[in-house]
């Protein structure tokens, strides 16, 4: 498929997935700006990442101060080829694990570890 396609499926569930968040979160989510890239580039790769991560949260925290270690502002990248690949070419898997990974990232951005994600029920 290619990466146009990749980014409408993407969007669209991103939207849907922004759409079922508490009010409170949604808030939040709608400050921090979604990417969508095929792969990770080469300075995330050299950063120490894996080539194959499907997502990425870069910049500071929601009610994070800005820190000179990271001027960028805050965003979730998703690397939707590498998405596409992990759910083997299966659209279904691949519109779950984009909401997933979504949901996962800006978990990250609220300053949440795994377990808090899950108690949201936001996995």
């Amino acid at each position: 498929m290619n990466f146009a396609r990749l980014s409408a499926l993407a969007q669209s569930v991103v939207a849907a997935a922004q759409r079922r968040l508490p009010p409170e979160v949604r808030a939040a989510a709608a400050a921090v700006a979604v990417c969508f890239e095929p792969h990770p580039n080469a300075a995330i790769v050299a950063e120490g990442w894996e080539p194959d991560i499907l997502g990425l949260f870069i910049g500071h925290e929601h009610h994070g101060e800005l820190a000179d270690s990271q001027p960028l502002p805050p965003q979730i990248m998703l690397f939707l080829e590498n998405i596409w690949d992990y759910a083997e070419g299966d659209e279904g898997i691949f519109r779950d694990e984009i909401r997933l990974t979504y949901l996962h990232e800006l978990g990250h951005y609220l300053g949440w570890d795994e377990g808090e994600v899950a108690r949201r029920g936001l996995e």
